[in-house]
């Protein structure tokens, strides 16, 4: 079943099964997105890296990132909406999701459901169904307050596989709070100091924070983010001079090194291959 939501004020809500092909909301650069698979797998690539889900597996993407469905095998959902309906940022307070779920690296969330977990999002997305058919002017808001649970119950999914709990609570709002704040300035900063010095913290106490949740070192994360920027800008037409300026380095020498160090391959390699690439073709 598909279900779209257009409000006044440009918001944006839907669910859909059939997102492949969707090609309007495909287009729309503006949505986070809830990719679930409820049978079989699918095939897709985040920002060019290939990914294959399996049975109640869930990916989370912002705007940021470039999502190709490869091979449907199975039937999967996604739940989309866009900060016009609700902005993650403006109401952090209430789902604790912003730089946890949703962040610009290429590293994206991946959760795998239990049965349990499964269930209580398919209770979610039947409350969504049942409220998505009342056509009144209380619509709006009981669609947000259900998106805001299935956001909410995503969110605890995910800090139990990270061990979060009230004990460390404080403790890993750092970490999302450094998350957000490279996502802000990862052009400008591109050392750990700087964002420790933004924390009140030191960078060891940082890395030490890191490491207890399992999660790459702080530097890394920076890294991962400047390199997922760059392989966006470079499926566009900007010149490789002009993303080295955008990205904040020195010169294209400097640029350079840093793409081939992180990717392996020179920034000419990678850009020949993604203008070797076709549209893509979905298979089912």
């Amino acid at each position: 079943m598909d279900y779209q939501l257009n409000t006044r004020l440009n918001g944006n809500i839907a669910m859909t099964s059939r997102f492949h092909e969707n090609k309007p909301l495909q287009r729309d650069k503006t949505l986070y997105k809830f990719l679930w698979v409820q049978s079989g797998t699918l095939a897709i690539e985040v920002d060019h890296i290939p990914m294959k889900l399996a049975k109640d597996e869930i990916v989370t993407l912002t705007p940021l990132h470039h999502l190709t469905i490869k091979e449907v095998a199975g039937e999967f959902l996604t739940f989309v909406f866009n900060s016009n309906f609700y902005c993650i940022y403006g109401h952090d307070n209430e789902v604790s999701c912003n730089g946890f779920l949703f962040y610009g690296s290429s590293r994206v969330m991946r959760l795998k459901l239990s049965e349990e977990q499964s269930s209580n999002l398919h209770d979610i997305v039947r409350i969504f169904r049942q409220e998505s058919a009342i056509n009144d002017n209380l619509q709006e808001e009981m669609l947000r307050i259900v998106l805001k649970r299935f956001i909410i119950t995503c969110t605890r999914i995910a800090r139990a596989r990270f061990g979060v709990g009230q004990e460390n609570e404080r403790t890993f709002d750092v970490v999302r709070r450094f998350y957000v704040l490279v996502d802000q300035y990862f052009r400008e900063k591109k050392q750990v100091q700087d964002y420790a010095d933004m924390l009140c913290r030191s960078p060891k106490t940082l890395s030490n924070l890191f490491s207890a949740c399992g999660l790459p070192s702080p530097l890394r994360i920076i890294h991962e983010r400047i390199d997922a920027e760059a392989r966006r800008l470079l499926y566009t037409r900007k010149s490789a001079k002009e993303i080295s300026a955008i990205l904040g380095f020195e010169d294209l020498a400097a640029f350079s090194r840093f793409f081939k160090k992180m990717t392996g391959e020179s920034v000419s390699e990678y850009r020949k291959q993604a203008h070797r690439e076709e549209l893509p073709t979905v298979t089912e």
